[in-house]
């Protein structure tokens, strides 16, 4: 028993807080690391009890009273680190709040620009980003000569040339088509952000501005941070000028330098806002 106290006592004075109990992996959710916390208290005021009960034989042998010093900082380290994370949990749910009613904004009122679109059947846009941060699960084993694995992939990567290769034919009506099929049948595949991209891009020189406006918002609101993210919104802009939206467009491009400063679609943007006049 009081071996087991004092081996378990070092290995958690002699670990930084920030190892694996406190992020296991990048997708950790900020609910996690604040179980994890908890978790550390409990088991820091337990340990503290033992160490208490095993009376001053056992305090000695834990390392003395810096033991229970040392046991205080952790345990003080703790709830500023609870408190870090609750404000950072804040302060992300401000954001996405804010980046939600934009992006309903600016539905509601590519919406507007289109004569079938019925405002009322929007509906409430989803939060930036989903409802909650997901952990991608790793894809099942495929066991070998699974044929009908292997041509479902074989399909999917062959409808989507198909598609650009239509696309680079000039048939921007019949690319906008084959691409919206594709990103419907293959909702999953991580060719259907590009999909969704190029089918703005396809009916943009269509001449469907109002068309390659709803394709690019599309295409931003599936995915916020990919790496299409920065091109969907640079012509999502310049769509919405096309439409004779100036002050959209211009709050728009200005996005594509705020949120993506690296990206080349960033110096794009801004060479739009000075042709445009943007204030």
């Amino acid at each position: 028993m009081r071996r087991r106290l004092v081996l378990t006592l070092a290995l958690i004075l002699s670990g930084p807080l920030t190892g694996p109990a406190l992020a296991q992996d990048r997708a950790a959710t900020l609910a996690d690391i604040r179980a994890e916390l908890g978790s550390l208290g409990a088991q820091i005021q337990a340990l503290r009890g033992e160490l208490v009960a095993s009376g001053p034989s056992g305090i000695a042998a834990a390392g003395g009273v810096t033991a229970l010093e040392r046991m205080d900082a952790m345990e003080a380290a703790l709830t500023r680190l609870t408190a870090r994370s609750e404000d950072l949990e804040n302060r992300i749910n401000r954001i996405v709040a804010d980046g939600t009613n934009r992006l309903g904004d600016l539905e509601f009122r590519v919406c507007e620009l289109e004569p079938a679109c019925d405002i009322n059947a929007i509906g409430a846009t989803a939060p930036l980003g989903g409802a909650a941060a997901v952990t991608p699960a790793p894809p099942p084993e495929t066991p070998e000569g699974d044929a009908d694995q292997g041509s479902m992939a074989i399909n999917e990567q062959a409808d989507f040339d198909r598609a650009r290769e239509v696309l680079g034919q000039g048939d921007f009506r019949r690319a906008a088509e084959l691409l919206a099929t594709f990103a419907q049948t293959y909702t999953g595949s991580p060719l259907t952000a590009e999909a969704m991209y190029l089918r703005g891009l396809a009916l943009s020189r269509d001449g469907d501005a109002t068309g390659a406006a709803r394709a690019w918002l599309d295409a931003f609101s599936a995915a916020p941070e990919g790496p299409r993210a920065p091109d969907n919104l640079l012509g999502l802009g310049q769509s919405l000028n096309a439409l004779g939206q100036k002050a959209e467009a211009c709050t728009t491009l200005g996005q594509v330098g705020a949120r993506f400063p690296e990206a080349p679609a960033a110096a794009e943007a801004a060479r739009a806002m000075q042709v445009i006049g943007c204030s």
